[in-house]
């Protein structure tokens, strides 16, 4: 009885240690939100057609607390498209972002949004000054409309003004991707907040 009551012991004092039983840590957090910014570089950019979250059923469902981008109440957003809400979590910003996950969340096409056509693609050449997390820029001047770094010319397109509000035009770290979906354009991260906004190259 003694070495029965010993063994029982030692396979209680097991549990406590490795922790048998208890709530794990992976499962507690299954349903928090990704993280945005604070210096997280996605290794590339989004894949061509991921915008179509549709055509993949993992997505048909939204998570819980993850609602779909859906119009947003108030005033449309420019040639009569309605405005976005992107703010697939309640901590995450209200405008295209990238999730520590390598998810581009709000990514879309000129099939999409006609906004995003170009009569005239690359009409001031093409971007060589590299792209991707081996290419940090710092932006050194101007803003939405006409900003630079090391000599090279950008400007915002003008019906994404409202996501740079809170860019910083003579200091924030960027990293520029091609975007797959729509010529012309160019789409510049911003390390510190995570969000994204599509470019074009001014020379």
């Amino acid at each position: 009885m003694n070495k029965r009551l010993a063994v029982l012991t030692a396979i209680g004092i097991l549990a406590a240690c490795y922790g048998f039983g208890a709530p794990q840590r992976g499962h507690e957090e299954r349903g928090a939100a990704p993280h945005v910014g604070g210096g997280y570089i996605p290794p590339r950019g989004p894949m061509p057609g991921a915008h179509a979250a549709e055509a993949r059923p993992e997505a048909a469902r939204p998570e819980a607390g993850r609602p779909e981008a859906r119009p947003a109440p108030g005033r449309p957003e420019g040639h009569g498209a309605p405005a976005r809400d992107f703010r697939d979590f309640e901590s995450h910003p209200n405008a295209p972002h990238v999730h520590s996950n390598g998810e581009w969340a709000g990514h879309v096409t000129h099939h999409e949004d006609a906004r995003l056509h170009m009569d005239h693609p690359w009409a001031h050449g093409h971007f060589s000054g590299g792209f991707g997390p081996g290419h940090v820029f710092h932006i050194q001047g101007g803003g939405p409309s006409r900003f630079w770094f090391n000599g090279f010319y950008f400007s915002v397109a003008p019906f994404e003004y409202p996501y740079v509000s809170d860019w910083i035009w003579d200091s924030d770290p960027i990293v520029l991707y091609e975007d797959p979906d729509d010529p012309g354009w160019y789409l510049a991260y911003n390390v510190r907040l995570g969000t994204y906004v599509h470019i074009e190259f001014l020379g």
